[in-house]
C-alpha cells in the first residue's frame, strides 16, 4: 500500500485524490487505510472548502497542480495497477 509516488500512506493524512486522467478528484483526510488490499484500499473524509482568508501567494491552483504531476509522470497509475 503506497501513494501514487511511492510514499508510505498513514491513517489521518492529508490527500489529493487522483483520477486515471490525472485530474484532481478530491482532496481530504485519509481514514480506514487497509494494507494489503491492492485497491479500494482506505478512505478519504473530504475537508471543508470553508475558510476565513488565504494568502493567495502560498496557493495553487489545482489545474496547476495537476500539470506538475503530469510532468513529473505521476499522473498515471503504475502499469499493472
Amino acid at each position: 500500500m503506497h501513494y501514487r509516488n511511492g510514499r508510505e500512506p498513514k491513517n489521518g493524512d492529508k490527500i489529493v485524490q487522483i483520477g486515471n486522467d490525472g485530474k484532481i478528484e478530491g482532496i481530504g483526510v485519509l481514514h480506514d487505510a487497509r494494507p494489503g488490499d491492492d485497491c479500494c484500499n482506505g478512505r478519504v473524509a473530504p475537508i471543508s472548502t470553508a475558510v476565513g482568508h488565504a494568502c493567495l501567494c502560498d496557493c495553487l491552483h489545482l489545474d496547476d497542480v495537476a500539470a506538475m504531476l503530469k510532468e513529473k509522470g505521476l499522473h498515471q497509475r503504475a502499469p499493472g495497477k
